[in-house]
């Protein structure tokens, strides 16, 4: 996601709390959060990917996938 629209989720976020959104505005702001939580998700599940966690005799080990059938 780029910084442009980051900067319009909080235009909105901040016209929100002074005067209030147009319906239009409001699923602008909506798509936009959207958008901003999916890149958020997949950013994080590429950290997670790559990660490996250094055992103590110095073999590394990949995450694995919790189980969510919880």
């Amino acid at each position: 996601m780029d910084q442009k629209k980051i900067d319009r989720i909080n235009e909105l976020a901040h016209k929100a709390k002074t005067v209030g959104l147009t319906e239009a505005e409001t699923a602008e702001r909506a798509v936009l959060r959207r958008e901003y939580i999916d890149a958020y998700k997949a950013s994080l599940r590429a950290q997670l990917n790559n990660t490996y966690i250094l055992q103590e005799d110095g073999t590394k080990l990949k995450l694995k996938k919790k189980d969510s059938s919880n």
